[in-house]
């Protein structure tokens, strides 16, 4: 038999899923930024649209799974 888990159990889930979403887009930009300084601006600028990229997912995935209401 499989446990239900309650709406507060998954959004605790959740959110620790998601935070792991955002350190890693965080990462990503700060790293591309880094590489900006080092390399150039086109290997840096790869790396932080994909960072950015990173954070629309985790915005997507917010918003699909949980009404936001303004």
């Amino acid at each position: 038999m499989k446990r239900r888990l309650s709406e507060q159990q998954e959004f605790e889930i959740m959110k620790l899923v998601l935070d792991k979403f955002l350190w890693l887009g965080f990462g990503i930009m700060a790293f591309g930024l880094y590489q900006m300084f080092q390399n150039g601006i086109q290997i840096g600028l790869a790396w932080l649209v994909s960072g950015a990229i990173i954070l629309l997912i985790f915005t997507w995935i917010i918003v699909k799974e949980y009404e936001v209401v303004k």
